[in-house]
């Protein structure tokens, strides 16, 4: 652990210590994720403590959050929806509503479930709502039940994925980038929790009108191709970016895309704008690299994991039951 690490958490009123976690890794310098804990045995399991701390050091936390892509909050005791609902309130960042095709259900505030598909089933790594219009820039995560085995929430730096692509596919690389992506998804009517995808267009609208489902999408960034005999809704999204650049990283170049979860898939489809197909060597590389790069990080009770949305992709191991992790999504 470096010691500017230390010595830059420790100046927070002594709050905050920096601990480690497994599957921690150092990337230009700084700790992913940067764990933060408990400084004393006076505010160990204090989750009250927390919220005072995070209300007095807000901006130094974001700042955190950014330096190094995710910081994980444990041991503060942090115990239900409520609790967590506070510590999301606390730090300030304005709530966005989840669109996409994850089945979820609403627990308290700001509080949802995460992905509530089948826990033997792998969720790809993916950087949230990456291809709507108005994505989350914070991912905050909390770990109210942990797995008793598996169910690890992996996640990937996104622009190590681009450097090492651009060393192997330069020129594929920069011809999607001009060229854009074209994405396809199909959505049932109802809601499937079968399915790690099986979220409902009716769910995912929040109307049963088709009328206003096909504005809703348009607002979004789609189009929508209705299906024969009532088999459900194809939205259509592009062109889309295969990489991009966000303000205060680094100038790193993300790979902010979903063309390996999507391509070739039975419900979804990922080509260039055109819809000529992309190369299914130059697909399967690139899944390889994600999973390379993948820290592997594993929940204890009471964690708090905040990812920047903008810098990390993240996924879910098929896990033992029960595993109750709840999410909230903000600006």
């Amino acid at each position: 652990m470096g010691e500017a690490a230390i010595d830059v958490a420790a100046s927070y009123d002594g709050f905050f210590g920096v601990g480690e976690c497994k599957g921690q890794v150092e990337i230009d310098g700084e700790q992913v994720p940067l764990v933060l804990t408990p400084a004393s045995q006076e505010v160990s399991g204090n989750h009250e403590a927390l919220v005072a701390a995070l209300v007095a050091n807000r901006e130094w936390v974001e700042e955190k959050v950014v330096t190094n892509s995710a910081v994980l909050l444990r041991g503060f005791g942090v115990r239900d929806a409520v609790e967590f609902d506070a510590i999301v309130d606390t730090l300030g960042w304005p709530d966005i509503r989840y669109v996409g095709p994850a089945p979820r259900t609403h627990i308290h505030g700001r509080v949802w479930t995460a992905n509530e598909g089948p826990l033997e089933e792998f969720i790809y790594y993916h950087h949230e709502m990456v291809l709507i219009k108005e994505f989350p820039g914070k991912v905050i995560l909390f770990c109210e039940v942990p797995p008793p085995e598996g169910g690890e929430t992996p996640f990937v730096p996104s622009f190590r994925v681009t450097e090492r692509a651009l060393k192997e596919f330069p020129e594929m690389v920069e011809e999607l980038d001009a060229k854009g992506l074209r994405y396809t998804f199909t959505a049932l009517s109802k809601d499937n929790t079968k399915s790690m995808r099986g979220r409902g267009w009716e769910d995912a609208f929040a109307t049963t009108d088709k009328a206003v489902a096909e504005q809703r999408a348009r607002a979004l960034g789609m189009d929508v191709e209705w299906l024969p005999e009532e088999r459900g809704v194809r939205t259509i999204l592009g062109p889309r970016q295969l990489t991009r650049v966000f303000p205060g990283r680094k100038g790193r170049r993300m790979w902010f895309n979903t063309v390996v979860g999507m391509h070739g898939k039975e419900l979804s489809s990922a080509t260039f704008a055109d819809g000529s197909e992309i190369p299914a060597d130059f697909v399967r590389r690139c899944g390889e690299i994600i999973e390379e790069e993948s820290i592997q990080f594993r929940w204890e009770k009471g964690d708090v994991l905040i990812l920047d949305n903008l810098a990390t992709l993240h996924g879910r191991r098929p896990s033992g039951a029960p595993r109750r992790v709840l999410v909230a999504t903000c600006k």
